[in-house]
């Protein structure tokens, strides 16, 4: 670690969401380029820095600040310089210099302390000086905050958050309960608080630390897609993050229900707002889900309706079976509606039949689905558009920032989506924060049409929606699982169907669509892969090596995808005279490489270009899972430029590039909603919570015109007779049989 020392000449690049900046530093021998979290200095600020040199491939040595803390002017020189750089507004070089010449290395202490006497200089009034005076003092409080809280080793950007937050109060709450960082800050996590706690000398078995402790853990479970977790087992996992006993767990938690903090029910233990979440989830449910028709005319009424659609279906050429025919009714005829069924069952046909009749009825229909990909596959097989679930309500990005609970949207209560019939598709991959924004928005007498295969996996984010509505029974669903006849001639869907009736399938080769090559070296595995994709697939299926897709149970090992990435990469998107790369901690990205948003982002802008670089439609948010091409890479500029569907291009600065990752190959989990001409699946061996039948399944149906598993039979012989997943632990059920009755 090295230290350096200089004043802040200029921004070269800043991004002042995440704090990231590239600066030049004068120091006393020097010019240096540095570059961290640096976007909260100001020209003119002399800093002592930490770090190290590194060298850039393009630019050149730079120092890489891990962190810095500000020296106040001490030298004529060096407050002019301040004072001329912008820092303090309405003072400019002239001003700075005769400022400095009146009150000399006494400067600093005046504007501070008796700021009225910098009327004493023509062209400063009273009300300027007291601005000037202002100004300065919160600069010097923000500095003195930065310097306090680099003790307890959190970074500027980080610092600059908590003093937005309390302002000169963050000295109270630190010596008081350094936890409520924890509670109040996105960014600053049970660990943070604790490592600060530990500094300020409070003790292990202190109230607030196990108070803090609770909310740790249940917020640790939500990131595994849970929503409570039994009182037993967050008492264990608590007693072991904080080491302390359970008894002095339990005072506290009951204390935090006191506080409004926990609702635990029948030893469910929930943080209040998911519990609140849950709850009125199922009671717009309840509201939502009216009678469309009077009880007395039902009779006749269905007699008439049956007769609609069996014209219908002779007009637009459509053959619908009798379980189809009564899922259609059904959705005519109530306020919520659930269509079920694996692939090749009929669901889009059925879709397709529901949109003719509230067409012809005169209904304005609004179509979503959580992804892009979703959404354009099912405005491709409807004919109607259908947007996201985010776009459909309007994403506030201004007010939206990392942490999920403080999204917005300005279709709610107040501004409700203006529409007789809404459907969603995909709703095994919506999760309760989103679902509960959706009602919000939804009134009472609109019909709301759930579609989703409830043996996918659950979505990415906490609850499993679609099984626990279905599971309640106490709406009307339908699910489909006849296979028809075109579906039954590809044994994808034919094996995705045995698969999760807990069948074995044949691994023959007889298929046209599916095929085996039992390989038991993980190096003969990475040869035939490379040549499938790059040789054998793209013609068999009619698309390029990067349209077919790598899926992979795991992350890590030596077939997990940010292994496979670094190989697939090497052999699909080699180094090339011209074609730009920038290398990013252990990753390297390159012009042409597939990449993946791996967090939602709702300030993220878009754009869509017509001709001649006119901007023709653009907006806010890129998405978990929402993947594109690296079209281009702008080192001078410190960006990197994305084009993801419908030619939506979206620039990361070097600074955001944690947000992307390489995905040649990818998590199964993250494939959700997508389809892909071809899937290549490697399968040896892995941990048992993950080598599963569900997991088997949801891959299978990602594909379209070919699956191609390589690994061992037996590994696939095991994943269909595991029935293990990873249960969760939700209550969207138990809510709506309380609230329903």
């Amino acid at each position: 670690m090295e230290t350096i020392k200089g004043y802040m000449d200029h921004f070269i690049f800043r991004k002042s969401e995440n704090g990231y900046a590239v600066v030049c530093l004068v120091t006393e021998d020097d010019e240096i380029t540095c570059r961290g979290t640096l976007s909260e200095l100001s020209p003119g600020e002399k800093i002592e820095a930490e770090g190290e040199y590194v060298t850039h491939p393009i630019h050149g040595l730079q120092f890489q600040v891990s962190s810095y803390r500000t020296i106040p002017p001490d030298d004529c020189d060096s407050m002019e310089r301040y004072l001329a750089s912008g820092a303090i507004k309405g003072i400019g070089e002239a001003l700075a210099a005769r400022i400095v010449k009146k009150f000399k290395e006494d400067t600093f202490r005046i504007i501070e302390e008796e700021p009225e006497r910098l009327a004493e200089i023509k062209g400063i009034s009273l009300q300027k000086a007291q601005d000037i005076g202002v100004q300065m003092e919160e600069k010097r409080d923000l500095r003195n905050a930065l310097v306090y809280l680099q003790q307890f080793g959190i970074s500027n950007t980080l610092a600059v958050k908590i003093y937005r937050t309390y302002g000169d109060g963050l000295y109270g709450v630190m010596q008081d309960n350094p936890y409520k960082l924890a509670e109040d800050i996105s960014g600053v996590g049970f660990k943070i608080a604790d490592e600060i706690a530990s500094r300020l000398g409070v003790h292990t078995d202190s109230d607030y630390r196990i108070r803090s402790g609770v909310f740790y853990v249940l917020m640790q479970a939500v990131a595994e897609g849970h929503l409570y977790l039994p009182d037993e087992i967050l008492m264990e996992r608590a007693a072991a993050l904080l080491g302390v006993a359970q008894e002095n767990i339990l005072p506290q938690m009951e204390n935090m229900v006191m506080d409004k903090k926990l609702v635990i029910r029948q030893g469910q233990v929930y943080a209040a707002n998911l519990y609140r979440t849950e709850l009125e989830c199922a009671v717009m449910l309840h509201d939502l889900n009216l009678p469309m028709w009077e009880a007395e005319a039902l009779p006749s009424q269905e007699a008439a309706m049956r007769s609609r659609l069996e014209k219908m279906m002779i007009e637009h050429s459509m053959e619908l079976d009798e379980l189809q025919i009564s899922a259609v009714m059904a959705s005519i005829r109530n306020g919520v509606f659930i269509l079920s069924g694996g692939p090749g069952t009929g669901k889009t046909t059925t879709i397709n039949m529901m949109l003719r009749y509230f067409e012809a009825e005169g209904l304005d229909i609004m179509l979503a689905a959580p992804t892009g990909r979703a959404a354009k596959r099912m405005t491709e097989a409807t004919g109607f558009e259908a947007r996201t679930i985010h776009r459909m309500l309007e994403l506030n990005s201004g007010l939206s920032d990392e942490d999920n609970r403080r999204i917005r949207f300005e279709r709610n209560e107040q501004s409700p989506l203006e529409a007789d019939v809404i459907i969603i598709d995909e709703m095994s991959m919506v999760d309760i924060h989103i679902f509960h924004a959706l009602l919000k928005a939804i009134v009472p007498g609109t019909r709301l049409v759930l579609v989703g295969d409830v043996d996918q996996l659950p979505s990415v984010g906490p609850g499993r929606v679609l099984k626990d509505i279905m599971d309640s029974g106490k709406f009307p669903a339908v699910v489909l699982n006849k296979i028809f006849r075109q579906a039954q001639e590809s044994d994808i869907i034919v094996n995705a169907h045995k698969i999760n009736m807990g069948e074995h399938i044949a691994l023959d080769n007889k298929s046209k669509d599916f095929f085996f090559l039992e390989r038991n070296d993980v190096n003969v595995i990475y040869k035939h892969m490379i040549q499938l994709i790059s040789e054998k697939l793209p013609g068999y299926v009619n698309a390029t090596p990067l349209d077919i897709q790598v899926l992979t149970p795991m992350r890590r090992g030596a077939l997990g995808c940010e292994t496979l990435n670094g190989i697939l990469q090497r052999y699909l998107n080699p180094p090339a005279p011209g074609k730009q790369e920038h290398l990013h901690g252990d990753t390297l990205f390159r012009e042409g490489d597939k990449v993946m948003q791996i967090k939602n982002n709702y300030q993220l802008g878009w754009e869509i270009t017509g001709k001649n670089g006119i901007v023709v439609d653009q907006g806010t948010g890129v998405f978990n899972g929402d993947m594109g091409r690296v079209v281009t890479i702008r080192e001078s500029l410190a960006e990197l430029v994305v084009e993801y569907d419908e030619h939506k291009q979206v620039i990361y600065p070097f600074g955001m590039l944690d947000e992307l990752e390489l995905s040649y190959a990818i998590t199964i989990h993250k494939s959700q909603g997508s389809e892909y001409p071809a899937v290549l699946l490697p399968l040896l061996s892995g941990p048992k919570m993950l080598f599963n039948r569900n997991l088997l399944y949801t891959a299978i149906t990602r594909a379209k015109q070919c699956v191609m598993v390589l690994g061992s039979s037996r590994t696939v012989g095991d994943m269909i007779d595991n029935t293990d997943e990873n249960k969760r632990y939700t209550g969207l059920k138990d809510r709506i049989c309380e609230v329903v009755g």
